[in-house]
């Protein structure tokens, strides 16, 4: 692992801006955005140190940049470290991260670790290589971020992820849930947050586009075209140009559920709604109910 430590203040070269009155709106709207998630869910308190995994895709990069930015603004102080996982992919750069983060003077950290041969070995040819991915990579970064004292993983996920994951469990695992913007490990151990939970892909794409982020791509899954996460993202796209605003209205959706207008007696207490005694009462056969209809 190699990490450099944070310059003083005075002493960081300016994070660039984009100059057009467009590009500062989109980037006014996405610190309002990322500053309200991390408000609605409690993501950052005095004090936390923030590990910002950056993955060198548009998203994280976006992440990264709106939160230096809050950071300045911030009435609490935290601090941020960027974090980024080298799984030794054929033709990877290793110097792009490092070079961008050295120019902005944000400290930095590099984990490596070959995940990639791990996955082409374990995963036969045709098979989607995902799962078996991010376990690999959540579990490197965990690690990581437990040895290192991080109080908070700040992940890139935006709001078209968290409705895709939610449209994936419903069709294909048979369940609603989702990806909380804000979540605590199965071990207790780490608090996961993702700031960029109100902030639309779009927006997202647009701003890197005004940054000139160096973007790195993904050579292990992003060209597996058998991806279920790929058909939902194909039709989100279909309903978006169809009817503008209704993934928005999905996402908020998540926001809003009620326990009782759905079906889940763990979540509702159906047997006691109405009764007179604790004794449930059976159906009779030979009584139809009448239709509201």
């Amino acid at each position: 692992m190699s990490a450099v430590p944070s310059p003083p203040a005075a002493l960081r070269d300016p994070v660039s801006r984009p100059a057009s009155g467009v590009d500062a709106k989109r980037g006014l709207r996405l610190r309002h955005q990322v500053g309200q998630a991390i408000a609605d869910y409690g993501m950052i308190a005095a004090g936390d140190k923030v590990m910002v995994c950056l993955s060198g895709g548009k998203d994280s990069y976006t992440l990264l940049d709106v939160l230096l930015q809050l950071q300045q603004k911030a009435p609490v102080d935290f601090e941020l470290v960027a974090v980024h996982l080298d799984q030794k992919q054929p033709g990877y750069d290793a110097r792009v991260l490092p070079d961008y983060l050295r120019r902005l003077g944000v400290p930095f950290q590099i984990i490596e670790q070959d995940t990639y041969s791990v996955v082409n070995r374990v995963i036969p040819e045709g098979r989607t290589m995902c799962s078996l991915c991010s376990r690999l990579r959540r579990g490197a970064l965990y690690a990581h971020a437990e040895a290192n004292g991080f109080s908070k993983i700040a992940l890139g996920h935006h709001r078209d992820d968290i409705v895709a994951t939610f449209f994936l469990n419903l069709f294909f695992h048979a369940k609603l849930s989702g990806m909380p913007p804000k979540l605590l490990s199965d071990d207790g151990k780490h608090v996961v947050i993702r700031p960029l939970a109100y902030v639309s892909e779009t927006e997202i794409a647009g701003h890197a586009r005004a940054m000139a982020f160096p973007i790195i791509p993904c050579d292990l899954c992003g060209s597996q075209d058998n991806l279920q996460r790929k058909q939902v993202q194909k039709m989100m796209a279909a309903w978006e140009a169809e009817t503008p605003g209704r993934i928005d209205q999905i996402a908020r959706a998540l926001g809003r559920v009620e326990p009782s207008q759905l079906a889940d007696p763990k979540l509702f207490d159906f047997l006691g709604l109405g009764a007179r005694s604790e004794a449930v009462i059976p159906a009779s056969p030979g009584i139809q109910t009448p239709s509201c209809g």
